[in-house]
Parts: structure tokens; sequence; C-alpha cells
């Protein structure tokens, strides 16, 4: 038997914490409850779940919003909505900002305003640089502040589908939309399996344009010109654009998240070779038809203006970022779920060492290529599993790893050159290593040391 706490106080969670210390009990931290890594379950430990802390406000004379760490994305944009503001959030707004926070976050307005972390201003938690792309190893934060931007007019966004032919002109503008776009534009595009009467798999390219429909559609005229098969396009208020992606990321599936890079321009070829494995992937398990691949098409240029040396988070460079999703019901495919996900980003690491032999290789700024937030608990190879676990708390049903994805060489992956000043910074604040639910950043630390909460800012 487990226990699930709903703190409404910073010292409800240093008590809980403190009490799980003293009684060596496993506990994890929950915001909205999305990973699919198991990071925020506990079996037979403490859940300590925020959702009791969800209030936001907003101070529209320095456009700054404060949000406490049980919110979820929808909370956000909501109430900064009504001030004419936003910020730079998830998009699916059923994520908690907590995890999209500290471990990076990437969002529609980050071609504009770079990433979640750049406009984090400060946080209710220990040690500012550590949090903003490693926050998760080092505390609980209860509260998040940050920078919005006027946001008082509607956006361009929807889904186009396009069957498989279609593939190679779709992605020559997904291409070129990097440039062209100038932040100001984005383009998802999407491996999926087409809802009734398609139900087959296609190509989705979700668009994004902050600005008039007009400007938005003759930026996008060369996919209108296409003639999709689906066409969801139109004005939204930007409070309803980061729910596109939310019945692609609902509740109750049995899901996992890998997540690598590509190398923009990416070959039709290579596109077209992904997409006739997923197909293959989907038809031989009818059970995960949900699954899905994800390309994000976003301009990089502001994200790139801040050295990866400046936080913990250390994946800035210019390539886009790429996620598999399976999703499926049947306890008997698990294995065959989660292995395809790991096969299928090996093949995009060898198509980004085959870039840079062949001097294809964008600008570098030595980034890891490895966004942390959709590498989902894994580390490659064989991990010895944990039991899966279902709770009447749990959001996602996930398979929980013995294994984390930072210890030994992944973590150095996932944080770089800044791998050694985490492991410092753990020693002294985390030193018997309690907050290792989701990178743990030295092995060695087994023991736990606690602290009082205080107000970090840049």
């Amino acid at each position: 038997m487990g226990a699930i706490l709903l703190p409404t106080s910073n010292a409800d969670i240093s008590t809980t914490l403190l009490f799980a210390q003293s009684h060596n009990l496993d506990f994890a931290v929950c915001g909205g409850g999305h990973a699919t890594s198991g990071a925020s379950s506990s079996d037979g430990g403490i859940v300590i779940d925020l959702s009791s802390m969800r209030s936001v406000t907003v101070d529209p004379a320095s456009k700054t919003l404060t949000a406490r760490g049980g919110c979820v994305w929808a909370d956000v944009d909501a109430v900064a909505e009504e001030h004419g503001l936003a910020t730079v959030g998830g998009t699916v707004n059923h994520t908690g900002i907590g995890g999209l926070t500290l471990g990076g976050g990437y969002g529609w307005l980050s071609g504009e305003y770079g990433l979640t972390i750049d406009n984090l201003l400060s946080v209710e938690i220990d040690l500012f640089w550590a949090v903003r792309g490693a926050g998760q190893s080092f505390g609980v934060v209860t509260s998040f502040t940050y920078r919005c931007y006027e946001q008082k007019n509607p956006v361009f966004a929807g889904s186009l589908g396009f069957p498989p032919p279609a593939i190679p002109a779709v992605l020559d503008f997904a291409n070129k939309s990097l440039e062209l776009g100038k932040g100001q534009a984005g383009c998802i595009v999407v491996f999926a399996v087409a809802p009734p009467p398609i139900s087959q798999p296609m190509m989705l390219a979700v668009v994004f344009y902050n600005g008039p429909e007009d400007e938005a559609r003759a930026f996008y005229k060369p996919l209108f010109d296409l003639e999709p098969l689906m066409d969801t396009t139109a004005m939204i208020p930007y409070s309803s654009l980061n729910n596109i992606f939310n019945a692609a990321n609902g509740h109750g599936e049995r899901k996992s998240t890998k997540g690598s890079t590509f190398d923009p321009p990416m070959r039709a070829e290579f596109a077209l070779s992904i997409f006739n494995r997923f197909s293959d992937f989907v038809t031989e398990v009818p059970d995960a038809s949900g699954s899905i691949i994800v390309f994000e098409f976003f301009n990089i240029e502001k994200i790139c203006e801040t050295s990866n040396r400046a936080m913990a988070f250390a994946n800035r460079d210019f390539y886009g970022n790429v996620m598999a999703l399976p999703k499926w019901y049947d306890e008997s495919n698990d294995q065959r779920c989660q292995q395809w996900a790991r096969d299928m980003m090996a093949v995009f690491e060898e198509e980004m060492v085959k870039a840079k032999t062949e001097g294809r290789t964008a600008k570098r700024m030595e980034g890891v290529g490895s966004y942390v937030n959709y590498d989902g608990g894994a580390p490659s190879g064989e991990p010895p599993m944990h039991p899966w676990c279902r709770t009447r708390y749990q959001k996602f049903v996930v398979l929980m790893n013995v294994c984390s994805i930072g210890s030994g060489e992944k973590g150095r992956s996932i944080f770089g050159a800044n791998y050694e000043r985490l492991i410092e910074l753990k020693r002294k604040w985390d030193p018997k290593n309690a907050f290792s639910k989701s990178h743990v950043l030295a092995p060695q630390l087994d023991a736990w040391h606690g602290g009082a909460s205080t107000t970090a800012t840049a």
C-alpha cells in the first residue's frame, strides 16, 4: 500500500520529505502526471501530488506570471489570455508546467521567444542554474514565475492531412519554413493513422502562424496547393492552440516516448523510409494504431542565442526534435511497442551521424542532441524493468524503470559539458540522491539530504 499526499503549502512538502527520509520510503512528485517514464509515480511509496497547488497570478504591468507547481499549461494559457498575454508553454496543454519547464520546454512560441526556461524568471527551490534543465534532480518546485508577451490577437493554426505521395512536397516546405517563418510560424509534421473513414497511415502537417489569416494562408499556400485530404485550420485564441495534440496524448492508454533529433533539411527519401517503417508497425500491431512519430520544424535562431553553458539545459543547436510515441492497450504488446520506439530513434541517430560524415550538418553549437522531456525513461539497451503499476492516482499507465535516464554515460549524453557541475551541485545539495526519479546524476549518491525551500532568481 502506498499513500498520496495533496499538499497545499511548502511546509506540507517539507514535512513529507522528512518523513520519507526517516522511514526510508520511496517518493515521487507529480505535477501534471504527463510523463511516460514513471517518474511521477511510486509503487508502495508516497506520491506528492501538487494538484491542490494550482493558482495563477499575473502582473500586467511587469508582464510576468506566477504559477504554483500543480498547474498545467491550460491554467497558465487561460489566465494569461485574460490580460492579453502569453508565455512559451507546451504543445499539449494538460501537461504539467513543472515537468516541461524543468526539462527545457519547446513550444509554438519558441521561434519568437526561445525555450520555456529562457523565460523563467524565478522559482521556489534551490539552485536556479541547475533547475533550468535538470530541476527534477534537485527538489520540489512549488512556484514558477515566467516572462510574458503581448498576445491579444488570435493565431492561425490547425492540421492538414496528406497521403503518402505528398510527403516529399510537404517535407520540402517544412524544411524551407525554418528560414521563411522567422519565428512567427511553426510546423509539426506527424505520421499517424487517419481517423475513419480513411483509417490509413498518413502525414499531418500541424501549422501555426502568429499573425493575420491572410498572411498565414499566403505563407502556407504551398501546402494548400497540394489539396490536403483534411483541413482543420482556422483563426483560434492562443489559449486553444495548445490543445491540438491533446487527443493524441490522452489519459489511460499504455504508452512510451523516445526522442532524438534530425538535421534539417531532412531528406525526402529518409522521411519516406521512416513512414514505411511506421506503416509496417501499425499494420503488424493494430493495437498500436494510435501511435505517432512527431517532427518539430521550429525556427531555432532565438533558442540558440543562449549558450549551452548558461543553464543546465544543453540541447541548443540548429536541429529539430523528433519523438516516437507508441500507444497501445494490450499488455502482451509492451515489449514490442517499447522496442519499436527505441529502434526508430536509433535510425535517426544513424542518420545524424551520416549527415555529419557527408558534410550535411547545419551550424553547430555542440548541443547534445537529446531532449530529456522526449526521452521517456529507458536507457539504450535492455534495462531491468519494474513491474507495471496502476494506481488510482496515475493519469497514464507507464512502465517504471529501475535504471534512470541520467545514469552513467546517459547522464553525460543529456547534460554534456554541464554534467560535472551538476554532479558537484548534487553532492552538495542532495548527496544521498533522494531526487532520483527523473535522471540520476550520480548513481553512487545513495542516501538522502534534505534542505529548506528558497527562492532562486537569475
